[in-house]
C-alpha cells in the first residue's frame, strides 16, 4: 500500500494510524542543545523528523495539538516551547 501523504508527512501518518516509532521524547533535548546537526544516511528519516517538529512548533496546529501528540511522549509532557513559532 501506498502512504498517501508521502513518508515525511508526521500529521498524515499519525491522524491516519500509520505506525510510527516515536522520537518526540527527544524534543526537549533539541530545546536544549546549543546548536542542531541532523546528519543521517539518504532516505533515513531527515523529512518525517522536521516535520513532527514542523507540527509541534507551529502555532497554527495549536488547536490540532491533542490529535496529533496526544498519544506520543511529548504529548504527554509537552515543552513550553510547543505551538510558539
Amino acid at each position: 500500500m501506498k502512504f498517501p501523504y508521502g513518508i515525511s508527512d508526521f500529521k498524515g501518518l499519525i491522524t491516519e494510524g500509520y505506525f510510527y516509532c516515536d522520537r518526540t521524547d527527544k524534543i526537549p533535548l533539541i530545546e536544549n542543545a546549543k546548536s542542531q546537526l541532523f546528519i543521517r544516511p539518504r532516505r533515513f528519516g531527515k523529512s518525517l523528523v522536521l516535520s513532527m517538529l514542523e507540527n509541534y512548533y507551529d502555532v497554527a496546529k495549536k488547536d490540532e495539538f491533542e490529535t496529533i501528540f496526544g498519544g506520543l511522549k511529548i504529548g504527554k509532557n509537552p515543552t513550553k516551547l510547543r505551538n510558539s513559532s
